[in-house]
């Protein structure tokens, strides 16, 4: 199994904040994704690029 983990600026990652809700974020390194825990949504990084967009966010499941 290959998995590619993008590298994300940490600097980056403390001025990001939810699109949705203007929270914090968190980094999942396993799924290489940026959660909000408020909007219960997860964003994407594609090739080091986090894609703050709600319609590409993955909907986080109880």
């Amino acid at each position: 199994m290959d998995i590619t983990v993008s590298k994300v600026d940490p600097k980056l990652l403390d001025l990001l904040v939810c699109p949705l809700t203007k929270g914090s974020l968190s980094y999942d390194r396993e799924k290489n994704e940026l959660v909000s825990e408020k909007a219960r949504l997860a964003y994407p990084i594609r090739d080091g690029i986090p894609i703050m967009l709600i319609s590409e966010a993955r909907r986080i499941e109880d």
